[in-house]
């Protein structure tokens, strides 16, 4: 009859068997994990920022509008926001330099690419357009403004702001996709 219980038998083979399905991973491809998480999570959050905040927000009155992007500019400015946004900046790079010499000819390419239009399309955008209308959005007195200066206010934003948006999200996205690719294996 058997007993019903802990098997020691298997439990003990189980801990003392070699790791033959382990994973092995390099630096290179650890940095290559990371700036492809970091970077998916920058492309996601712009695009759904793009697919959802842009258009929900465009449905408000010029006064909602900007006390509502006033809000998202304070809010955004967070811990896990910036791990990602300069992390992804601080990492393509070092996994491309990494993959130099450790990897084939196609994985530093693509990191590399990825690098440029992170740094070029994501980062420069967000930080010499978008960081600039955000800030004089901040400074403008929404509550004591007329509704013609509202009014203004909103159109020279909104627009400059969106189509600055779209690079950047586009870039985000091309970006994560090289980063990706940069895992395959191609020849060349």
């Amino acid at each position: 009859m058997v007993q019903p219980g802990i098997n020691f038998n298997a439990y003990y083979n189980y801990k003392n068997r070699k790791m033959e399905n382990s994973i092995n991973i390099t630096l290179t491809q650890l940095f290559q994990c990371m700036a492809i998480l970091l970077s998916g999570l920058v492309a996601g959050l712009f695009y759904g920022y793009d697919c959802s905040v842009v258009k929900g927000l465009g449905n408000l009155q010029d006064d909602a509008y900007l006390q509502s992007f006033q809000s998202i500019n304070k809010a955004i400015q967070n811990p896990y926001f910036f791990m990602s946004f300069m992390g992804a900046l601080l990492i393509f790079p070092l996994a491309g330099w990494l993959s130099y010499n450790n990897e084939s000819a196609p994985t530093f390419y693509l990191l590399l690419s990825a690098s440029l239009v992170y740094i070029f399309g994501v980062f420069c955008i967000t930080i010499f357009f978008n960081v600039p209308l955000n800030e004089q959005l901040d400074k403008f007195p929404t509550l004591s403004a007329t509704e013609n200066e509202i009014s203004a206010m909103r159109k020279s934003f909104e627009n400059a702001w969106n189509s600055y948006h779209r690079i950047r999200t586009v870039a985000a996205i091309i970006s994560f996709l090289l980063a990706i690719l940069s895992l395959l294996k191609i020849k060349i």
